[in-house]
């Protein structure tokens, strides 16, 4: 599996010879994939996935929970539209830039939109993040599908001289991402206030003046969009950093505390963040989880959560509200799950997922608590779940009437 395909020149020569790979994908078991490099140059190690999204390459590049991975677009076309300053969701911008690297189909072309300021092959540079084009993804997507996500190295040198037995043990001695807590390389430093509301069409990005809520928003990882549509709720919004104490949450006096997505095992960042999220449940406060938020709830309450085989990455994945019975169309990126056969009787599952029936939701039945797997917020991805939000600002305003 060492098949490469050149970037196109836009020239033909009676003499054109095949060019020399730039860049490889080196895999734990040792295949070798020869393409040509992209963005950043040097080496990265990390785990393989493929994202099956169309659209927004950047806002996926910039998640912080792809952190310790390597995507491979399954979509051809990745660049057309360019790059800019607004579609990031990095919040921690000193942070880690999200994903180590990236693999393409087709060289990128110039970029063709009126929102565009630089080109993904230069910001990519910028960014410290390797790419690689010219291989089969389609080939590589099978592999995958079949053998699982694979540990990784990619690596791009202009020369074309690579070591390629340093590449391969690096590789296999990678010890993948179960047991890894990432969450210290992309959250937050210090506390600090949020008030950005959503993007709207000729008006850009609004602000938050007249908040209902206030909510406290732990950071793994958090994207920008799951801000702004929080601020956009009507709330005020506090993000503090993973490891802040529930005694200082609750300090903050929140309508309502949100558990934030991020990257790596579960079960390793829980070491620190499940005890902190016992006692906000404890506490009665309203609790709003995604993703990596939503697997440490469930560990939290009593469930346990495993290794997925091949992960969910993408903005097709079908999923069915179990208290609806509606189905909507998400955007997903995890690569663990929670068990939901060890889930508690005091536990419901509200969401599954219509492609292999793993877990998508949880709420406690005794507690103003609840979270999903997937990323309601989107950014890339439909919109169909943003009634989410909805659901936890109306779940803080049954709990003020309550006090009231």
């Amino acid at each position: 599996m060492t098949q490469t395909q050149a970037p196109s020149t836009g020239t033909s020569s009676g003499n054109w010879a095949e060019p020399k790979p730039t860049a490889l994908l080196v895999l734990a078991d040792g295949t070798v994939l020869e393409g040509f490099g992209l963005g950043a140059t040097g080496t990265a190690v990390g785990e393989v996935c493929f994202n099956t999204a169309m659209t927004g390459y950047e806002e996926i590049l910039t998640d912080p929970s792809y952190a310790g991975q390597i995507i491979t677009f399954t979509f051809p076309h990745i660049g057309n539209v360019g790059t800019n300053e607004e579609d990031i969701e990095t919040v921690n911008m000193a942070a880690t830039p999200g994903a180590r690297g990236v693999i393409l189909q087709s060289a990128i072309t110039p970029q063709s939109n009126y929102r565009a300021t630089r080109n993904l092959n230069d910001w990519l540079k910028a960014r410290g993040v390797i790419g690689l084009c010219g291989i089969d993804t389609r080939a590589l997507t099978v592999l995958i599908r079949e053998k699982g996500m694979p540990n990784a190295v990619i690596a791009h040198e202009a020369s074309g001289k690579f070591d390629l037995a340093t590449l391969k043990k690096e590789a296999a001695a990678w010890p993948g991402l179960e047991g890894m807590d990432l969450v210290p390389m992309v959250t937050s430093g210090q506390r600090f206030s949020w008030d950005e509301t959503p993007w709207v069409w000729g008006q850009g990005f609004g602000r938050q003046t007249n908040p209902e809520f206030h909510v406290v928003a732990v950071d793994y990882g958090i994207k920008r969009n799951i801000l702004r549509l929080l601020a956009g709720s009507g709330c005020k919004v506090t993000v503090v950093p993973a490891k802040t104490s529930s005694e200082d949450i609750m300090a903050l006096k929140p309508d309502g505390v949100f558990l934030s997505n991020g990257p790596g095992d579960p079960a390793a960042t829980g070491a620190y963040a499940v005890p902190v999220i016992r006692k906000l449940i404890d506490s009665g406060t309203p609790t709003f989880g995604i993703c990596l938020g939503h697997q440490m709830l469930g560990i939290a309450v009593g469930g346990k959560t495993m290794k997925m085989h091949q992960g969910h990455h993408g903005a097709n994945h079908p999923v069915k509200d179990l208290t609806t019975g509606k189905v909507e169309i998400t955007s997903m990126n995890h690569g663990f799950a929670v068990d939901k056969d060890s889930l508690p009787k005091n536990v419901e599952q509200t969401h599954v997922s219509l492609f292999d029936g793993s877990n998508c939701g949880i709420a406690l039945k005794d507690r103003p608590v609840f979270s999903v797997q997937y990323h309601p917020e989107a950014s890339p991805g439909p919109r169909d779940s943003h009634y989410l939000f909805t659901r936890f600002t109306d779940m803080m305003r049954q709990a003020k009437r309550k006090i009231a």
